[in-house]
């Protein structure tokens, strides 16, 4: 499945659809935009806990809050691909990072957790079929298809390495 092949956007989550190109295909792009691709381990390590303004999130708890959203999406995907007729669940983002721990743990710790989830996520995927990426299930009071939420995935973890190389990486050149 390609993004262009997606009947619709869903709302509020097109935001992160949008931002990856038309014609990549899910699967490819699930590989591609593997963590250890997209987050330099390095500058984290080096930004350490550093935030550029009060009250953001530090880079381990982005990190974290990108594998708590890809565990999600990727739960919501199989519930709808099993045909799932409950409504799912919201979760409040800040909540979950002020209870994730995410400061005690080091950047490669995450890095290696994220790698292991983004795994799964792709043998959940793979085990779709053309028609399965179709199928819809309601999660956040919001209409949402089995092959969004892969793209969602994917786009989210983009969105928040945009955010680290625009508002967080700047701080490093400021360290001596």
């Amino acid at each position: 499945m390609k993004v262009n092949e997606l009947p619709y956007q869903p709302e509020f989550f097109d935001r992160y659809i949008n931002g990856i190109p038309s014609d990549l295909n899910l699967l490819v792009s699930l590989e591609d935009f593997c963590p250890t691709k997209i987050f330099d381990l390095d500058k984290l390590e080096e930004l350490g806990d550093a935030v550029y303004a009060p009250g953001k999130w530090i880079g381990k708890e982005i990190l974290q809050h990108c594998i708590d959203t890809e565990r999600i999406m990727a739960y919501r995907a199989l519930c709808f691909s099993r045909k799932e007729k409950a409504s799912l669940p919201g979760f409040d983002e800040n909540i979950y990072a002020a209870n994730s721990l995410a400061h005690q743990r080091s950047y490669s710790d995450l890095m290696e957790e994220f790698e292991c989830v983004r795994k799964s996520t792709i043998y959940l995927f793979r085990s779709f079929s053309e028609e399965t990426l179709l199928q819809e299930g309601i999660a956040n009071g919001k209409n949402i298809l089995v092959g969004a939420l892969g793209f969602v995935i994917i786009g989210h973890a983009l969105h928040h390495q945009w955010i680290l190389e625009e508002r967080y990486y700047p701080l490093l050149s400021g360290k001596a």
